[in-house]
Protein backbone atom coordinates (compact mmCIF):
# COMPACT_ATOMS: atom_id res chain seq x y z
CA UNK A 1 0.00 0.00 0.00
CA UNK A 2 1.02 3.11 -0.54
CA UNK A 3 2.23 5.90 1.82
CA UNK A 4 2.73 9.56 1.19
CA UNK A 5 4.55 9.64 4.97
CA UNK A 6 7.04 7.30 3.59
CA UNK A 7 7.34 8.96 0.22
CA UNK A 8 8.53 11.98 2.12
CA UNK A 9 10.95 10.53 4.21
CA UNK A 10 12.69 8.66 1.24
CA UNK A 11 12.59 12.25 -0.31
CA UNK A 12 14.14 13.89 2.97
CA UNK A 13 16.66 11.06 2.74
CA UNK A 14 17.58 11.43 -0.64
CA UNK A 15 18.00 15.01 -0.32
CA UNK A 16 20.24 15.16 2.61
CA UNK A 17 22.84 12.91 0.38
CA UNK A 18 22.44 15.16 -2.30
CA UNK A 19 23.41 18.04 0.10
CA UNK A 20 26.69 16.12 1.13
CA UNK A 21 27.59 15.92 -2.27
CA UNK A 22 27.24 19.51 -2.66
CA UNK A 23 25.09 19.41 -5.97
CA UNK A 24 24.27 22.70 -7.43
CA UNK A 25 20.58 22.24 -8.56
CA UNK A 26 19.17 24.87 -10.85
CA UNK A 27 15.50 24.37 -11.38
CA UNK A 28 13.43 26.43 -13.30
CA UNK A 29 10.19 26.78 -14.39
CA UNK A 30 8.44 24.87 -11.41
CA UNK A 31 5.21 26.70 -11.68
CA UNK A 32 4.39 25.17 -14.48
CA UNK A 33 3.84 22.24 -12.97
CA UNK A 34 -0.45 22.46 -11.15
CA UNK A 35 -0.17 22.88 -7.35
CA UNK A 36 -3.62 20.54 -7.27
CA UNK A 37 -5.31 18.66 -9.68
CA UNK A 38 -3.80 15.78 -11.95
CA UNK A 39 -0.79 15.99 -14.88
CA UNK A 40 1.27 13.79 -16.37
CA UNK A 41 5.08 14.68 -16.13
CA UNK A 42 7.06 13.27 -19.06
CA UNK A 43 10.64 13.52 -18.98
CA UNK A 44 14.01 12.94 -20.95
CA UNK A 45 15.74 10.13 -19.64
CA UNK A 46 19.57 10.16 -19.41
CA UNK A 47 20.60 9.07 -15.93
CA UNK A 48 19.92 6.55 -13.12
CA UNK A 49 18.91 9.22 -10.75
CA UNK A 50 16.35 10.42 -13.28
CA UNK A 51 13.18 9.63 -10.53
CA UNK A 52 14.72 11.63 -7.97
CA UNK A 53 15.76 14.78 -10.26
CA UNK A 54 12.45 14.70 -11.88
CA UNK A 55 10.77 14.37 -8.56
CA UNK A 56 12.87 17.46 -7.28
CA UNK A 57 11.29 19.58 -9.69
CA UNK A 58 8.13 18.72 -8.10
CA UNK A 59 8.88 19.71 -4.62
CA UNK A 60 8.18 23.49 -5.05
CA UNK A 61 4.91 22.52 -5.73
CA UNK A 62 4.73 20.08 -2.89
CA UNK A 63 3.59 17.49 -5.36
CA UNK A 64 4.28 13.90 -5.17
CA UNK A 65 5.12 11.90 -8.35
CA UNK A 66 4.17 8.23 -9.19
CA UNK A 67 6.24 7.31 -11.24
CA UNK A 68 5.68 4.18 -14.15
CA UNK A 69 9.50 2.50 -13.49
CA UNK A 70 10.62 -0.94 -14.90
CA UNK A 71 9.39 -3.69 -12.57
CA UNK A 72 13.16 -4.98 -12.04
CA UNK A 73 13.40 -2.32 -9.52
CA UNK A 74 9.86 -3.70 -7.70
CA UNK A 75 11.85 -6.63 -6.61
CA UNK A 76 12.89 -7.98 -2.92
CA UNK A 77 15.35 -5.67 -0.82
CA UNK A 78 15.13 -1.74 0.25
CA UNK A 79 14.71 -0.40 -3.26
CA UNK A 80 11.66 -2.36 -4.02
CA UNK A 81 10.13 -1.70 -0.69
CA UNK A 82 10.57 1.72 -1.33
CA UNK A 83 9.41 1.80 -4.80
CA UNK A 84 5.94 -0.03 -3.48
CA UNK A 85 5.94 2.23 -0.75
CA UNK A 86 5.76 5.09 -2.62
CA UNK A 87 3.14 4.26 -4.84
CA UNK A 88 5.33 3.72 -8.17
CA UNK A 89 4.13 2.19 -11.08
CA UNK A 90 5.49 -1.01 -12.20
CA UNK A 91 6.13 -1.63 -15.98
CA UNK A 92 5.98 -5.60 -17.52
CA UNK A 93 7.63 -4.08 -20.77
CA UNK A 94 5.92 -7.20 -22.71
CA UNK A 95 2.57 -6.30 -21.08
CA UNK A 96 2.14 -2.80 -20.62
CA UNK A 97 -1.87 -2.53 -20.42
CA UNK A 98 -2.04 -3.36 -16.26
CA UNK A 99 0.52 -0.69 -15.59
CA UNK A 100 -1.72 1.83 -18.33
CA UNK A 101 -4.58 0.98 -15.95
CA UNK A 102 -2.89 2.13 -12.57
CA UNK A 103 -1.39 5.13 -14.01
CA UNK A 104 -4.75 5.97 -15.03
CA UNK A 105 -5.99 5.31 -11.83
CA UNK A 106 -3.52 7.92 -10.40
CA UNK A 107 -4.74 10.51 -12.77
CA UNK A 108 -8.55 9.89 -11.78
CA UNK A 109 -7.54 10.82 -7.91
CA UNK A 110 -5.93 14.02 -9.09
CA UNK A 111 -2.37 13.03 -8.56
CA UNK A 112 0.75 13.37 -10.88
CA UNK A 113 2.18 10.53 -12.31
CA UNK A 114 5.66 10.47 -13.75
CA UNK A 115 6.20 8.86 -17.08
CA UNK A 116 9.94 8.32 -18.96
CA UNK A 117 8.59 7.97 -22.44
CA UNK A 118 11.95 7.42 -24.32
CA UNK A 119 11.67 4.26 -22.38
CA UNK A 120 15.53 3.36 -21.91
CA UNK A 121 18.50 5.45 -21.21
CA UNK A 122 19.73 7.56 -24.14
CA UNK A 123 23.05 6.95 -24.59
CA UNK A 124 23.60 10.30 -27.00
CA UNK A 125 22.22 12.40 -24.39
CA UNK A 126 19.84 13.90 -26.47
CA UNK A 127 15.75 13.11 -26.59
CA UNK A 128 15.24 9.93 -28.61
CA UNK A 129 12.08 9.08 -30.57
CA UNK A 130 9.25 8.76 -27.64
CA UNK A 131 7.17 6.09 -27.26
CA UNK A 132 3.04 7.10 -27.03
CA UNK A 133 1.97 6.07 -23.39
CA UNK A 134 2.21 9.64 -22.29
CA UNK A 135 0.09 10.83 -24.73
CA UNK A 136 -2.09 8.27 -24.83
CA UNK A 137 -2.59 9.04 -21.20
CA UNK A 138 -3.16 12.82 -20.96
CA UNK A 139 -5.52 12.31 -23.86
CA UNK A 140 -8.01 9.84 -22.05
CA UNK A 141 -8.23 11.35 -19.03
CA UNK A 142 -7.81 15.26 -20.45
CA UNK A 143 -5.03 15.92 -18.22
CA UNK A 144 -1.93 18.36 -19.22
CA UNK A 145 1.40 16.51 -19.91
CA UNK A 146 4.09 18.81 -18.45
CA UNK A 147 7.81 18.50 -19.88
CA UNK A 148 10.87 18.03 -17.57
CA UNK A 149 14.61 17.70 -18.45
CA UNK A 150 17.38 17.14 -16.33
CA UNK A 151 21.06 17.78 -17.62
CA UNK A 152 24.44 16.99 -15.24
CA UNK A 153 22.77 13.65 -13.64
CA UNK A 154 24.44 11.57 -16.02
CA UNK A 155 27.71 12.81 -14.91
CA UNK A 156 27.06 11.44 -11.34
CA UNK A 157 25.19 7.85 -12.24
CA UNK A 158 24.34 6.63 -16.09
CA UNK A 159 24.76 3.63 -17.89
CA UNK A 160 28.37 2.17 -19.45
CA UNK A 161 30.11 1.99 -15.74
CA UNK A 162 29.91 6.09 -15.84
CA UNK A 163 29.71 7.25 -12.12
CA UNK A 164 31.58 9.62 -10.14
CA UNK A 165 32.09 10.81 -6.95
CA UNK A 166 33.04 14.28 -7.16
CA UNK A 167 31.32 17.06 -5.38
CA UNK A 168 29.50 20.05 -6.36
CA UNK A 169 28.41 18.90 -9.90
CA UNK A 170 25.96 21.07 -11.62
CA UNK A 171 22.39 19.55 -12.45
CA UNK A 172 19.88 21.55 -14.09
CA UNK A 173 16.87 20.73 -14.74
CA UNK A 174 14.01 22.85 -16.48
CA UNK A 175 10.03 22.37 -16.45
CA UNK A 176 8.09 23.37 -19.70
CA UNK A 177 4.65 25.25 -20.09
CA UNK A 178 2.01 22.13 -19.79
CA UNK A 179 0.57 20.72 -22.88
CA UNK A 180 -3.26 20.55 -23.67
CA UNK A 181 -4.77 18.54 -26.51
CA UNK A 182 -6.10 20.78 -29.02
CA UNK A 183 -9.42 19.61 -30.82
CA UNK A 184 -9.10 16.60 -33.23
CA UNK A 185 -5.61 16.30 -31.99
CA UNK A 186 -4.76 12.58 -31.83
CA UNK A 187 -1.32 10.57 -29.71
CA UNK A 188 0.74 10.80 -32.86
CA UNK A 189 0.41 14.42 -33.23
CA UNK A 190 0.40 15.01 -29.38
CA UNK A 191 3.52 12.73 -29.04
CA UNK A 192 5.23 14.82 -31.73
CA UNK A 193 4.57 18.16 -30.07
CA UNK A 194 6.02 16.67 -26.87
CA UNK A 195 9.18 15.65 -28.64
CA UNK A 196 10.01 19.27 -29.77
CA UNK A 197 8.89 20.57 -25.97
CA UNK A 198 11.37 18.20 -24.22
CA UNK A 199 14.27 18.93 -27.45
CA UNK A 200 13.71 22.79 -26.79
CA UNK A 201 13.97 22.50 -22.84
CA UNK A 202 17.16 20.44 -23.52
CA UNK A 203 18.52 22.76 -25.82
CA UNK A 204 18.04 25.35 -23.30
CA UNK A 205 19.37 23.08 -20.25
CA UNK A 206 22.95 22.59 -21.97
CA UNK A 207 23.19 25.97 -23.19
CA UNK A 208 22.91 27.39 -19.54
CA UNK A 209 25.24 24.40 -18.00
CA UNK A 210 27.60 26.24 -15.75
CA UNK A 211 30.65 23.46 -16.33
CA UNK A 212 32.49 22.67 -19.28
CA UNK A 213 34.92 19.70 -19.75
CA UNK A 214 38.38 19.43 -17.62
CA UNK A 215 39.92 17.51 -20.63
CA UNK A 216 39.46 15.75 -23.85
CA UNK A 217 38.99 12.46 -21.90
CA UNK A 218 36.08 14.48 -19.83
CA UNK A 219 34.11 14.86 -23.17
CA UNK A 220 32.00 11.88 -22.88
CA UNK A 221 29.25 13.39 -21.32
CA UNK A 222 28.67 16.07 -24.02
CA UNK A 223 26.46 15.31 -27.21
CA UNK A 224 27.95 14.57 -30.48
CA UNK A 225 27.16 18.05 -31.84
CA UNK A 226 28.29 20.08 -28.91
CA UNK A 227 31.94 18.61 -29.18
CA UNK A 228 31.39 15.70 -27.10
CA UNK A 229 32.41 12.25 -27.53
CA UNK A 230 29.23 10.38 -27.42
CA UNK A 231 28.02 8.58 -30.22
CA UNK A 232 25.23 10.09 -32.35
CA UNK A 233 22.10 8.86 -32.33
CA UNK A 234 21.78 6.32 -34.56
CA UNK A 235 25.09 5.08 -32.93
CA UNK A 236 23.72 4.93 -29.82
CA UNK A 237 20.35 3.15 -30.78
CA UNK A 238 22.71 0.15 -31.99
CA UNK A 239 24.25 0.31 -28.62
CA UNK A 240 20.75 0.00 -26.58
CA UNK A 241 19.96 -2.94 -29.10
CA UNK A 242 22.93 -4.38 -27.86
CA UNK A 243 23.27 -3.91 -24.24
CA UNK A 244 19.17 -5.45 -24.04
CA UNK A 245 20.08 -8.27 -26.21
CA UNK A 246 23.17 -8.63 -23.90
CA UNK A 247 22.12 -7.55 -19.88
CA UNK A 248 18.45 -6.81 -20.38
CA UNK A 249 17.04 -3.64 -19.59
CA UNK A 250 17.32 -3.87 -15.73
CA UNK A 251 20.01 -1.22 -15.57
CA UNK A 252 18.04 1.20 -17.90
Amino acid sequence: MASDRVYRAIVRVVAGVFRLQGYRFDVQGAEHLPATGAAVLAANHNSLLDFTLVGRAARPRGRLVRFMAKRSLFGRGPVGWGMRRMGHIPVDRTSGAVAYRRARRWLERGDVVGVFPEATISRSWLVKPLRRGAAALALETGVPIVPVVTWGGHRILTVDGHRSLRRRIPVTIRVGEPLTAAPGEGVEELTARLHRSLMALLDAAMDAYPDTPRDDADRWWLPHDRGGTAPDPETAHALDVAAVARIGDSLE
